[in-house]
């Protein structure tokens, strides 16, 4: 029998990486394409654990899983990170950078 590529084991990776590189972009973008990529990855395991033997790509399947993991983790945590900024600063005074700066003296005590 051939072994066949399993299905999405690239996407996977892919996703992974991606979510750890776009994880700044407030912490959205990061967290939803790490979501899918452990899901995915997630099918692509029960998948391979009922025939290994028919499969390659399942270091591609660990990897991009990890990866993925690493992404919601960093993209919770810029998120969690902004959304304490809006709370602390508000929304305005984020827009304005002078305005930032000058809350950011108030608050250190200058």
């Amino acid at each position: 029998m051939e072994q066949q590529k399993l299905p999405n084991a690239t996407l996977i990776l892919v996703f992974g990486i991606l979510s750890i590189i776009t994880c700044c972009c407030y912490g959205i973008i990061g967290l939803i394409l790490g979501i899918v990529a452990v899901i995915l990855a997630s099918k692509a395991t029960k998948l391979y654990a009922e025939n290994p033997e028919l499969y390659t790509g399942f270091q591609n399947v660990k990897i991009g899983k990890i990866l993925a993991i690493i992404g919601i983790i960093l993209s919770a945590l810029y998120l969690l990170f902004v959304l304490w900024l809006i709370s602390a600063f508000g929304w305005d005074t984020l827009q304005d950078q002078e305005l930032m700066q000058e809350k950011m003296r108030e608050m250190m005590g200058q």
